[in-house]
């Protein structure tokens, strides 16, 4: 019986996920050459082409693909399984994969997690800033987060902080020179700060309830961002009215920088959630990180 070599073969499955030699070099503590090498020997064993190489993307081969297929899922379990026998040891170690908004991140995830990490130092936490929804199974998250009604149905969910508003934020100045919107459809008329969806890569519509009455407006305006705080930057400057959750614009409008509009049509909406597959078993690591970022509502206590 031949036997194989199970690194070419590690090495194979990183760049085929990678679908790039920087970063499957760089994930595995290895140089690009003697990666390059690895899968050269590999094929030429196989006496079949596994990657498809350009000068800007790697990509696999049907037979890569089928031989992606066939062995990725056995080495995440055997990395998964040498995580459990790491976490037998006294102290709780391995790397939690969370995606997530930089707000929230900034805001949420990281205060709440500062405590936790401190007094574990082999528990680490690896955060992927990114607004589009992403598959955290098949890119190989351990978590994500997001609003909590945009969640799939087969997922665990978690609280992470109470429900959330929307606001229409502009700056003084920006009202010193345009009157301030009486309704959504007024919105229409304005410099509006525009996000562009990075998953669908549609311009996010404003939508407004008040009273059971439900509004959609697509605004226009001479900036487009795919990231919040950018927005909140070009509000600030007098640039537009901006749309976002009440709580990113909290400093600027406590200060006075921004103005905010149509408070009464920013109805209520579920807020951050951790989401994590239902058929995951969570690691000793990844529990810990779960119970310190879990929101507790706060009891109310009854006046007599």
């Amino acid at each position: 019986m031949v036997k194989r070599n199970l690194n070419d073969l590690q090495y194979f499955v990183t760049v085929a996920r990678e679908g790039s030699f920087t970063r499957a070099a760089s994930l595995l503590g290895v140089t690009q050459s003697a990666l390059s090498q690895a899968i050269s020997g590999l094929e030429t064993r196989l006496d079949i082409r596994l990657l498809t190489r350009t000068t800007r993307s790697v990509s696999p081969t049907a037979a890569g693909e089928r031989l992606l297929n066939a062995i990725g899922h056995r080495f995440d379990e055997i990395h998964a399984e040498l995580d459990e026998l790491t976490e037998m040891r006294d102290k709780p170690a391995g790397t939690v994969r969370i995606t997530c908004g930089e707000h929230v991140l900034r805001t949420t995830l990281l205060p709440k997690l500062t405590p936790l990490l401190l007094e574990f130092p082999e528990i680490k936490v690896e955060f992927d800033i990114n607004y589009g929804f992403r598959d955290i199974v098949a890119d190989r998250f351990d978590a994500g987060v997001r609003l909590g009604d945009t969640i799939d149905k087969d997922m665990i969910a978690v609280a992470l902080g109470p429900q959330l508003r929307m606001a229409a934020a502009a700056s003084p100045a920006y009202f010193a020179k345009n009157p301030k919107p009486k309704n959504p459809r007024n919105l229409v008329k304005h410099n509006c700060i525009n996000m562009r969806m990075q998953t669908a890569g549609g311009i996010y519509v404003w939508d407004f309830e008040r009273r059971s009455q439900k509004l959609n407006v697509r605004v226009d305006g001479q900036l487009i961002f795919n990231t919040s705080p950018s927005m909140v930057d070009a509000a600030v400057a007098s640039l537009g009215i901006a749309f976002l959750p009440e709580e990113e614009f909290a400093p600027h409008l406590e200060n006075g920088r921004l103005v905010r509009v149509l408070e009464d049509w920013c109805a209520p909406f579920p807020g951050y959630y951790l989401y994590y597959p239902s058929r995951k078993q969570p690691s000793h690591a990844f529990s810990l990180v779960l119970d310190a970022l879990r929101w507790t509502a706060p009891s109310i206590t009854k006046k007599r």
